[in-house]
């Protein structure tokens, strides 16, 4: 179904510096930044998705293997990587910061990133940049992200925006009448659409470990600890895969030159790979669930969960500056996580905002300071400094180094041969 057209311009967001008319009648309003360090004339930024040409095929089989026109599909439905609508939103500034987002249905994903974005909801007429579910999408039991979305903030924040993990809505979507699946993975190996789905949801983590400084984890509840296991798998599958820094001459000469270097030989001397920072995010919580002693309870289950993980090498923040992260009851935070690269972030059910007995703060305020500290987190930098278009190049390259690994292809067929998956 094709996207809905844009609505007239309105007032801008907050993180917007000023809105642009667009004389295209199939463009969304967009903004300008006035952030970036090396361009004056940084390109418009799109805030809503724009009016799609294309129309759907009535079968899943047939559908487009191409993203729709105007979309922003860094990765479309077809498990294919595009670059060519991406670049022109994208700058040679090198002050940027690419923050990803991963976890299964209706968990709040591209909510979470409009807040991150800026979007303000209570501005009329304006669509937010990442749609979220709507009726219509629910009662189809569909899903409204498909591949990889991207919108870039007015503080150069790249987002990433991706479809839902354990979703049997993509699971139907890429399901022939034999069972096999429609879209190639691993070297063009037909395999089932059960284990296609499996190792999607492997290759999207892996993926978005190796190219973002944030990767936002989500969960619903306390209790679901499936995105937790997926992370430990992507941890222990992501090698061989370089960060985007890796794949092109440095930007920087002289004094940055050498922090840069002593950045990457700190790395290989202690024999880790890039991995982005984690920043583990449960939603949909009920009152008793953000208490003091249930916030403790998560801290320890988590630390515990990876203690053996190389995520605990992903240090945010500095040595001088300890960061402190709010989990959504007063006076709790996890300076002793985030210490370690592991950072837990709880956020309250929307419903219960409304609520006159809730005791803790509502999840449109927690929202606001979790943008707050994705906005001054200090993040664990590439090797070498990139731009932003050098950064989506080699993007390019390090997906089709996932969908290749020999490392996932022979977890693959391990999971093949197990009897779990149908033939």
């Amino acid at each position: 179904m094709a996207a809905p057209p844009p609505p007239p311009p309105s007032s801008s967001s907050s993180s917007a510096t000023a809105m642009n008319n667009n004389s295209s009648s199939n463009q969304s309003p967009s903004v300008t930044s006035t952030s970036s360090s090396s361009s004056s004339n940084a390109p418009k930024i799109l805030l809503a998705k724009p009016t799609s040409t294309s129309t759907e095929s009535s079968s899943s089989t047939l559908r487009s293997r191409l993203p729709p026109v105007g979309s922003l599909n860094l990765v479309s439905d077809s498990w294919d990587l595009h670059t060519d609508r991406v670049l022109p939103f994208l700058t040679e500034n090198t002050d940027f910061t690419v923050i990803g987002i991963i976890g299964p249905p209706v968990v709040g994903k591209s909510t979470i990133l409009n807040e991150i974005y800026g979007f303000d909801g209570n501005s009329s007429g304006m669509l937010p940049p990442f749609a979220t579910q709507s009726e219509e999408t629910r009662a189809m039991a569909r899903h409204s992200t498909v591949g990889i979305e991207l919108r870039v903030s007015s503080e150069r924040l790249i987002l990433l925006d991706t479809q839902p993990i354990f979703s049997p809505s993509v699971l139907a979507e890429m399901m022939r009448p034999d069972g096999s699946s429609t879209i190639s993975l691993t070297n063009g190996e037909v395999l089932s659409a059960d284990l296609a789905h499996e190792i999607m949801g492997i290759q999207l983590g892996v993926f978005l470990a190796s190219i973002c400084h944030v990767l936002l984890v989500v969960s619903e509840g306390v209790h679901d600890i499936n995105m937790w296991h997926l992370m430990l798998t992507v941890d222990l599958l992501k090698h061989g895969i370089p960060d985007p820094s890796s794949l092109t001459p440095s930007y920087s000469q002289g004094a940055n030159a050498g922090s840069e270097k002593e950045n990457k030989d700190s790395l290989q001397e202690a024999g880790v790979e890039y991995l982005a920072a984690p920043v583990f995010v449960h939603t949909k919580l009920r009152d008793p669930d953000l208490s003091p002693d249930k916030a403790a309870w998560m801290r320890n289950k988590l630390s515990q969960y990876f203690s053996s993980s190389s995520f605990k090498e992903t240090k945010s923040g500095n040595t001088t500056e300890e960061q402190n992260y709010s989990v959504g009851s007063p006076g709790i935070n996890i300076d002793d996580l985030s210490s370690t690269g592991l950072n837990l972030f709880l956020l309250p059910h929307r419903n219960q905002d409304d609520s006159q007995r809730a005791q803790y703060e509502s999840c449109v305020t927690l929202l606001g300071k979790l943008r707050d500290q994705m906005l001054s987190m200090k993040c664990r930098p590439f090797a070498k400094t990139v731009s932003e278009r050098e950064w989506l190049k080699n993007t390019a390259r390090i997906w089709e180094t996932v969908k290749s690994s020999p490392v996932i292809v022979e977890y693959c067929k391990t999971l093949q041969s197990s009897g779990m998956f149908r033939k």
